[in-house]
């Protein structure tokens, strides 16, 4: 099975545009990181998006990974140089720095690129 590691950015883009990634996603083994986690609980107070996603999140299945570092771009980018994966973020940074196949939103669809 394939595996796909989701980023804050694509996160809370899927939920604002109301895409069900869970289930799009339902052929992948989806992978998200510690980190993100808590920087999606830390922007609730915030962020009323940031409310939806932590109960979508609540209500699917995925696996909790951790990195050795507290900054989570850099482990998303450590992380996928030693796995083959697809990185789903928006953050162009991350997408400069890995060679992975990207999953992206385009409109309300998710494309991989």
């Amino acid at each position: 099975m394939e595996k796909i590691i989701l980023d804050t950015s694509f996160i809370l883009s899927a939920v604002k545009k109301k895409i069900d990634f869970f289930e799009e996603l339902s052929d992948y083994e989806i992978l998200i990181p510690i980190n993100v986690l808590n920087e999606i609980e830390g922007l609730k107070k915030s962020n009323s998006t940031a409310n939806i996603c932590l109960k979508v999140l609540e209500k699917n299945k995925f696996k909790k990974i951790n990195f050795k570092t507290k900054n989570t771009d850099r482990g998303i980018v450590e992380y996928s140089k030693n796995n083959d994966l697809i990185i789903a973020t928006l953050d162009k940074e991350i997408k400069n720095k890995t060679k992975n196949k990207k999953l992206v939103i385009r409109g309300k669809k998710l494309e991989i690129i």
